[in-house]
């Protein structure tokens, strides 16, 4: 069974740094995109970045785009989300997804992966 596991939320200020990370088990990872996705209150669920475990090509949402880098450890099975100077409008919970069809496809436009992890909440101090 697939499980994704987030962390590395928590409180920042602004103009800060923060890396978020997404443990995965139970499934290849290489027949697998990895996504982060983010809700803020009261806001609809937004992608944010996506990584193709098998060849690491990688897609950045155009607002993040200079302020964020996904990457992946193989031996961790783990996926990264570096997100750098961050703003209060950043504040969110912060979801990764796996699915079996490539970054781009209309399960990552749609925010609909195959399996998620609980979220890990993610506060920019002004």
């Amino acid at each position: 069974q697939a499980q994704l596991v987030e962390s590395g939320g928590g409180l920042v200020q602004s103009g800060g740094s923060l890396t978020l990370s997404c443990a995965t088990s139970g499934f290849t990872l290489e027949d697998y995109a990895i996504g982060w996705f983010r809700q803020a209150p009261g806001k609809e669920r937004e992608d944010v970045s996506c990584i193709n475990w098998g060849d690491g090509s990688t897609i950045y949402a155009d607002f993040m785009k200079g302020r964020v880098t996904i990457s992946r450890d193989n031996a961790k099975k783990t996926v990264y989300l570096q997100i750098n100077r961050l703003k209060s409008e950043d504040t969110a919970v912060y979801y990764c997804a796996a699915d079996p069809s490539p970054c781009g496809s209309s399960w990552y436009i749609k925010g609909v992966g195959r399996s998620w992890g609980q979220g890990t909440q993610v506060t920019v101090s002004a």
